[in-house]
């Protein structure tokens, strides 16, 4: 099997994630930025990531390639709904963890943004979806502050370092971006979560990258 992602993409970390928990060969493929023909090709759409199964068909929607992976042994073990708390405060923060993350991916050495032209799409974009990056940039303590205070709701979690479940597949992506910031002021249990995960996992933090 093949997984085609973005290397900075949150839902690329999700379908790489499910692999490494199940310890399933893949092969790892990208998509350089501003290139609509390829994945319009595979399932008719611009998106990230794709999944070319062993018989050569493709699957798009990262939670789609987790469970259709998860069961390939017989025993899924990504099972379930998220933790509904866990999951109100992705939807409450995720947007301060972008305004960190998005403006350091666009300067940042991923595979996708290789070439002048790749970076330039990429960044427009970005530009066309949160404004000015460099705004974002200078207020990075302000969203670095807010974070901190909102982190601290989800302490008891982080702590706890449980067996990776479904709701890890929405948290760590996420807070995988803030590996992206340089010096961010990570608290004991962020930093013991984000190892755990990765280590179980197999998927690499962005800290060798951060700006």
């Amino acid at each position: 099997m093949k997984l085609y992602v973005y290397e900075h993409c949150p839902f690329r970390i999700r379908a790489r994630m499910i692999f490494g928990l199940k310890k399933v060969p893949f092969e790892l493929g990208v998509i350089m930025e501003g290139d609509v023909e390829t994945p319009t090709r595979m399932v008719g759409k611009k998106v990230v990531p794709i999944l070319q199964k062993e018989e050569g068909v493709y699957m798009p929607e990262s939670m789609d390639i987790v469970h259709y992976v998860d069961q390939l042994d017989g025993s899924p073990v990504i099972t379930g709904e998220c933790d509904p708390a866990i999951d109100a405060w992705c939807k409450e923060n995720t947007r301060a963890v972008f305004n960190l993350a998005i403006p350091r991916f666009t300067r940042a050495d991923f595979k996708e943004l290789s070439t002048p032209a790749a970076r330039d799409a990429y960044t427009q974009r970005e530009i066309n979806a949160f404004g000015d990056l460099d705004t974002l940039m200078s207020n990075s303590q302000t969203y670095i502050d807010t974070l901190s205070d909102a982190l601290g709701k989800i302490e008891t979690y982080l702590r706890a370092k449980n067996p990776v479940s479904i709701t890890d597949f929405y948290l760590f992506p996420i807070l995988n971006s803030l590996t992206i910031v340089k010096d961010f002021p990570y608290s004991p249990a962020l930093r013991g979560y984000l190892e755990h995960v990765s280590m179980s996992c197999d998927v690499p933090l962005f800290t060798d990258k951060a700006l």
